[in-house]
C-alpha cells in the first residue's frame, strides 16, 4: 500500500472516530472527554473531546488530569501485591491485625477477615457510616463501629466498600516505611514513566480538569472543586499508617487517560509493560482472578462480559464529582480502552453508566474491531 493512501486511509479511520464518538457525546450533553485505546499492546490513539473548563471554554488536551475515582483502588491492590511479594505480609493476614485495631464483624466475632477479604469486597464491612477516616471502625473511637459491618459471615458476599481500600492504605504504610501516595509515586508510577499521583499539591495544578455534576431538574453542570481540595491542614497533622484516608487511597489518583492507559498495559501485560517489571505474573493474575461468582470482582479489577457484545474485559469504573472513569482490558487479545469524562447527564443500564458503554462500544467498532 503506497505510504500517502495509508495515510489518508488512516486520517478518514480517525475522522470516522471522532465523528462518531462525538455523537455519544452530544447524546449525553458530555462536557469534555479523553480517550486511549491500545491495539496488540501499543496505544494506538489518543484524543480529548470538549472542555476541560466551561466557565472559560478551556478546551481539553491529552496532558490534562483527572481524579480517576475507583479506579484508584487498582493502585492500592498492586502496592499491596508488591508487599506480598516482598514478603511483609500474606493475603491471609488478620486485617485488624495489619491495620492496628480490633476488626471483627460483631455478628462473627470469632471469624478472621482478611486482607484477601478486603482487596475482593467480601470482608462484610461497609460504607453505612462513611469511610474518609479511620475513626468510623475503630471500637476505640467511635461507639457506632459495629454498624459498619453488613449481617453476613465475612468472606461470603460481596459488597462494594470504599472503607475496605482506605484501610489498605494504612496498611502499605505500615509495612512499608512510605506515606501512602510516596509509595505509589515510587513503586508503580515512576517505574512506569507515568506522570500522576494522589498528592494535590505535588502535581502541576494548571492541569487539572474541572469536573462538574449535572442536575437534571434544570439541565445545568455545577462545578466541584472539592475534587481537587488539597487538605494542606489535615496533611500537617498527619499521623503515619491512621491518617491515610486523606489521599483517598479508594479514590484519590489524578492521572490523564493516556498515562491510565500505559499503566492499564501493565496489568494487559501480566505485571510487565517495556520491560518493566512491576508485580509477578501470578500477582497480576490473582488481581484478574474473580473471587466471587455472582460480580466477577478480584483485587480491584473486575470482569466485564456484557459491556462490548460477545466480549470478555477485565478493569474497573470509577465515578465521583460528576467524573465518569472506565479502563477495560482484555489479556489475551492485548487491547484496551480508557475513558474519562469530566461530566455528563448520566443515565444506567444494569449499573453501568450509558454513556460509558456507548463510547466503549464506539472506540471498539472504530479501532479493534
Amino acid at each position: 500500500m503506497p505510504f500517502l493512501f495509508f495515510c489518508l486511509t488512516v486520517r478518514a479511520q480517525f475522522e470516522k472516530a471522532e465523528t462518531d464518538f462525538g455523537a455519544v457525546m452530544q447524546k449525553f450533553n458530555a462536557v469534555g472527554a479523553s480517550v486511549a485505546v491500545v491495539k496488540k499492546g501499543k496505544i494506538i490513539y489518543t484524543h480529548s473531546f470538549g472542555l476541560k473548563d466551561l466557565e472559560r471554554n478551556i478546551p481539553l488536551t491529552d496532558q490534562d488530569i483527572f481524579r480517576i475515582a475507583s479506579i484508584s483502588k487498582s493502585f492500592s491492590a498492586t502496592s499491596i501485591m508488591q508487599l506480598v511479594e516482598a514478603g511483609k505480609l500474606s493475603l491471609d493476614n488478620d486485617f485488624g491485625d495489619l491495620v492496628g485495631f480490633k476488626i471483627r464483624n460483631p455478628k462473627y466475632p470469632d471469624q478472621k477477615i482478611t486482607l484477601r477479604m478486603a482487596l475482593s469486597h467480601t470482608s462484610s464491612l461497609n460504607d453505612s457510616q462513611g469511610y474518609l477516616n479511620l475513626d468510623l471502625i475503630n471500637p476505640d473511637k467511635n461507639p457506632n463501629w459495629a454498624k459498619c459491618y453488613n449481617d453476613y459471615l465475612p468472606g461470603t458476599k460481596f459488597d462494594y466498600c470504599n472503607l475496605n481500600f482506605n484501610l489498605i492504605g494504612t496498611i502499605i504504610e505500615k509495612k512499608s516505611g512510605e506515606r501512602f501516595d510516596d509509595y505509589v509515586k515510587n513503586h508503580v508510577l515512576k517505574p512506569l514513566g507515568l506522570y500522576g499521583g494522589y498528592c494535590i499539591d505535588s502535581l502541576d495544578s494548571t492541569r487539572f480538569v474541572k469536573l462538574y455534576e449535572y442536575n437534571p431538574n434544570d439541565r445545568k453542570f455545577t462545578p466541584s472543586p472539592t475534587a481537587y481540595a488539597p487538605r494542606r491542614t489535615e496533611i500537617q497533622h498527619y499521623v503515619m499508617g491512621y491518617s491515610t484516608p486523606i489521599f483517598s487511597p479508594t479514590g484519590g489518583m489524578k492521572i490523564s487517560a493516556t498515562d491510565l492507559a500505559r499503566y492499564m498495559i501493565m496489568h494487559m501485560n501480566y505485571g510487565k509493560s517495556n520491560g518493566v517489571k512491576i508485580i509477578s505474573k501470578k500477582s497480576a493474575k490473582l488481581m484478574q482472578t474473580a473471587v466471587t461468582n455472582d460480580e466477577g470482582y478480584g483485587f480491584a479489577i473486575r470482569s466485564a462480559d456484557n459491556l462490548i457484545p460477545g466480549v470478555k474485559l477485565k478493569g474497573h469504573t470509577g465515578s465521583a464529582y460528576g467524573l465518569y472513569s472506565t479502563m477495560f482490558f482484555n489479556p489475551k487479545e492485548k487491547f484496551g480502552i480508557v475513558i474519562i469524562t469530566n461530566g455528563i447527564n448520566a443515565t444506567y443500564t444494569d449499573d453501568f453508566p450509558d454513556f460509558s458503554r456507548a463510547a466503549i462500544n464506539s472506540l471498539y467498532q472504530n479501532f479493534i474491531k
